[in-house]
């Protein structure tokens, strides 16, 4: 693990598992090692490819040899789970209706392994407890039945497993945020106190202050509450614009946050007595949905300012900048970047280096669909998982192997 990353919030899973959105620790960073530096030319080896994810943009997650997506199939939003081996489609779970979206139909959120469980989230806000092994939902609730509106863009949310509870963005007066028995789906708690409404940044969970916080980012605020029962412990002030997006980044008392459509960054700091107050914040790190990821003490990510940037996490000051490759989503493994290009379907491998953009090697997905919409890009965010890396563009999902000696 790198060093200076927080791990408190890790989930109990296998270092090469992938277990959910960012994986086990939030930090889009893969604890594996023994991958490739350097790919051949033209690309990795592609070890299979399916045709069978559906539509959308929804991500993966990998644990105990299967991977699950989601995809929309006719109407219906679907849970998927593969094989991750060899790509073979072992079941489908309906989730929800149809989420219809100018930027392409379908859902966007990434599906959450805990135990013998998998819980996904729809576009139009319906969620899904359902058995790993085969699929066969267990409970299901609406985000409307606690107050929630569907966003412009659809629910994008990935849920948050932590402990017993499942917790989720609903949005609207009754709160913002909402807990269920991850068992039996009955509600636990909800934020009467924070009432924003429901935005696409999925919420992590973390050890603050000796309690277990939820952080969670809307369009007005960034803010934690206690996980025990939803209480406010503190909350910021952010003026979000039209969407707000990336997943906050939390190290010991500090947590950061980004938002594309020209708002900027922003790092935040809670006091012992979870006062919080504002460490520095600048346009630095414009990032939209492509991610930010914090290695060492700097952050990465495409910055709609600058392209790919690198920031100091102490300082917020740019280390540097580069344009060689266009606006894209970002994923860690073995100490390199995988960068996926959007409009192209390139994907780069550089270092992690603070010092300079380096890159090693690049790519491009091949063949990409021919059923996404003329205003969608791809946008499904790469990962790597038991040395092989995920690639998605539609209906169509590549897996290559990235591990050395392959």
């Amino acid at each position: 693990m790198v060093a200076g990353m927080s791990v408190s919030c890790a989930m109990q899973a296998p270092a090469a598992d992938w277990p959910r959105w960012r994986g086990a620790d939030f930090s889009d960073v893969s604890a594996e090692t023994g991958l490739l530096k350097e790919w051949p030319q033209g690309g990795p080896k592609k070890l299979w490819s399916t045709q069978e994810a559906g539509l959308g943009y929804s991500g993966y997650s990998v644990s105990k040899g299967v991977l699950y997506t989601m995809g929309l199939k006719e109407d219906m939003e679907l849970l998927l789970a593969f094989e991750a081996e060899t790509g073979k489609l072992k079941w489908s779970s309906p989730v929800g209706p149809i989420l219809k979206n100018k930027w392409g139909d379908g859902p966007r959120a990434t599906p959450t392994v805990d135990g013998d469980r998998v819980y996904a989230m729809s576009g139009q806000g319906y969620l899904i407890c359902a058995n790993a092994a085969d699929g066969a939902s267990v409970w299901s609730a609406e985000m409307k039945s606690f107050g929630g509106k569907i966003p412009g863009w659809g629910y994008t949310e990935s849920v948050l497993v932590d402990g017993d509870k499942v917790i989720c963005m609903p949005g609207g007066e009754k709160g913002s945020l909402v807990a269920l028995n991850k068992a039996t789906g009955e509600k636990i708690w909800q934020t009467g106190a924070w009432t924003d409404g429901a935005q696409y940044s999925s919420a992590i969970a973390a050890d603050l202050n000796g309690v277990r916080q939820i952080i969670a980012l809307t369009m007005q605020h960034v803010g934690g509450v206690d996980a025990r029962n939803g209480s406010q412990l503190w909350l910021s002030d952010w003026q979000g614009k039209t969407a707000v997006i990336p997943t906050p980044i939390q190290k010991g008392n500090e947590v950061f946050i980004s938002s594309g459509y020209g708002v900027g960054c922003k790092q935040v700091r809670i006091a012992a007595d979870n006062s919080v107050s504002d460490v520095w914040t600048n346009t630095n790190m414009i990032n939209h949905h492509g991610g930010v990821i914090l290695y060492g003490d700097h952050l990465f990510g495409y910055s709609d300012k600058a392209g790919w940037s690198c920031l100091d996490w102490k300082t917020g000051e740019v280390k540097w900048a580069d344009k060689s490759l266009g606006k894209g989503a970002i994923h860690c493994a073995d100490g390199m970047f995988y960068l996926l290009e959007e409009s192209s379907g390139v994907v780069a491998l550089i270092d992690t280096s603070s010092q300079a953009w380096t890159e090693r090697s690049r790519f491009k997905i091949e063949p990409q669909t021919a059923q996404r919409k003329p205003d969608g890009r791809v946008w499904t965010h790469p990962v790597v998982s038991n040395g092989r890396l995920y690639l998605r563009d539609q209906e169509l999902i590549h897996c290559y192997t990235v591990r050395a000696g392959k």
